[in-house]
């Protein structure tokens, strides 16, 4: 995808920024330490969980709305956020994200109830969506062609580095002061950054972009998320026929007719439904779908059940998952070569299988006197399949889209992923049988947990059975294409990448 400059930005050079320069190194410093400060606040949450749970008497929902609350405006506001950035430009888009996170971090900090924090949640994933899709936009756009792939790489490196330096600091600093201090962390960064972009990030749009935004889209999707949310929330502790669960259903259910309408009908939609078309992107996205189910509502659940079960700190929870970041770090450039040169349905359709079999091995994870036998084996299975997975996952999303779109692809790819998080969050608990106060309690929070990582090693299974099923190699010539360069350029951590010229071509009427 070729981001063409526009002849404002008043970026260095005639064709960009160039990777080993001085201002190169700076646009990386900003664009990783922005993205990294979402990817942190992502990872850290989960770990303070239990002690925001006791300082707030809080019950499990209101632990899981903290969790929902963020994700459900991230998700439904990510497309949204790159397309302003392309409109309006990328780096006041990206400023205007991290300015808004780094205050609504301070207000989370100093929150004096649940509902408070989880009203300030929301608006945090205000921001997480502006900047977001930013971050990879500006290298995208301010890099010298030639460069790009190196400045991206770097960025993805280094940010794999922010994520996994998150759950050790966010653990450090719970245990040493408090879990304010999480949020507060990231006002001293957000800064930085402000700082580093005002002097030396250029400012880049894609003239072709369309002069609107599917505002009406964005808001839909952000009451249907909403809606759901708050019914399968609520349904199993209030009953599913009780009237405020059923008015959230209704709403939910709603809302995604609405914006399904919507997005059929609007000439510049966020969500061009005509994507769907192709099988094969429709089948990855639905393996998507559930593998980050399972894993989004195991890793809500885990790191609870470490420090009540299990007692460990705040900070040896957060060290307990350094392994499986470490093996994707290690192994997912590997993963992709190897998907390039065989196709992905084996490991599309073997890797969710592992992940599966990591998460049933958690079972042992409860009661175990020991992490080397009770929780580490299970994180490197876990990690062995996510290695095996990721990598083809995100090169097919991007390669079956339609042509012209394979930015737009990855972008949705990356919600869909978000989106299973969130709904596996709001449901698996109560699968599980954890609902209300039980979690404070080890042993009901124990069983609990081992029934649900059941059921969430079951979804991915089925997602290695949809990609066995309806995944297809492509023809020999084109597989070179879905390891290289292009694959890499979007699998990004934390970022929606930009949209091309062609992404931005509306899907036809009706589709």
């Amino acid at each position: 995808m070729t981001i063409r400059p526009d002849p404002r930005a008043g970026r260095p050079g005639p064709d960009g920024v160039r990777f080993r320069s001085v201002a190169g190194r700076w646009v990386i410093a900003a664009t990783v330490l922005g993205s990294g400060m979402a990817a942190i606040d992502a990872t850290v949450i989960g770990i303070a969980l239990p002690t925001i749970g006791r300082d707030f008497h809080a019950s499990l929902g209101t632990l899981q709305w903290v969790v929902t609350g963020y994700t459900l405006t991230l998700a439904s506001l990510l497309l949204l956020g790159g397309s302003l950035g392309d409109i309006y430009g990328r780096k006041r888009v990206f400023v205007i994200g991290v300015a808004w996170f780094a205050v609504s971090s301070a207000a989370c900090a100093v929150a004096t109830g649940s509902t408070q924090l989880i009203v300030l949640r929301v608006v945090q994933g205000i921001g997480g969506a502006l900047l977001t899709p930013g971050s990879l936009a500006i290298l995208e756009a301010s890099f010298a062609p030639d460069d790009r792939s190196e400045a991206i790489g770097a960025w993805s490196g280094l940010g794999g580095v922010a994520t996994a330096a998150g759950p050790l600091v966010g653990g450090y600093l719970i245990s040493a002061a408090s879990w304010r201090w999480i949020f507060l962390i990231n006002v001293p960064v957000g800064t930085l950054v402000l700082l580093v972009s005002a002097r030396h990030v250029p400012e880049s749009r894609n003239p072709t972009a369309a002069g609107s935004v599917d505002a009406l889209g964005a808001a839909l999707a952000t009451v249907a998320l909403a809606g759901l949310a708050s019914a399968l929330i609520g349904g199993p502790a209030h009953g599913w026929t009780s009237p405020p669960v059923l008015a959230a259903l209704v709403t939910g259910v709603t809302a995604t007719a609405g914006f399904v309408v919507r997005e059929r009908t609007a000439s510049d939609p966020m969500l061009p439904l005509g994507l769907f078309r192709a099988r094969q992107f429709t089948v990855t996205n639905a393996v998507t779908f559930v593998v980050y189910a399972g894993l989004g509502g195991v890793l809500f659940l885990l790191p609870v059940v470490l420090q009540v079960v299990d007692h460990y700190s705040p900070l040896e929870s957060g060290l307990a998952l350094l392994p499986l970041t470490a093996v994707m770090l290690a192994f997912s450039a590997r993963s992709g070569r190897l998907a390039a040169s065989i196709g992905p349905r084996a490991q599309m359709s073997a890797g969710p299988v592992v992940v599966g079999a990591g998460l049933a091995l958690l079972t042992r994870a409860p009661g175990s006197t020991s992490y080397v036998t009770g929780v580490l084996p299970a994180v490197l299975v876990m990690a062995a399949g996510l290695a095996a997975t990721v990598a083809p996952l995100t090169a097919t999303a991007l390669n079956s889209a339609p042509q012209g779109h394979a930015g737009l692809a990855s972008a949705v790819n990356n919600d869909v992923a978000r989106v299973g998080s969130l709904v596996a969050v709001a449901v698996l608990p109560a699968l599980g049988g954890i609902a209300g106060l039980s979690y404070l309690h080890p042993q009901e929070l124990a069983h609990g947990f081992q029934r649900a990582v059941l059921i969430a090693g079951s979804w991915c299974v089925v997602g290695g059975m949809l990609a066995a099923v309806g995944i297809r190699n492509p023809p020999r010539p084109s597989r070179r294409a879905a390891g290289g360069t292009e694959a890499m350029r979007h699998c990004a951590l934390e970022a929606t990448p930009i949209r091309g010229p062609a992404d931005h071509t509306p899907a036809p009427k009706g589709s």
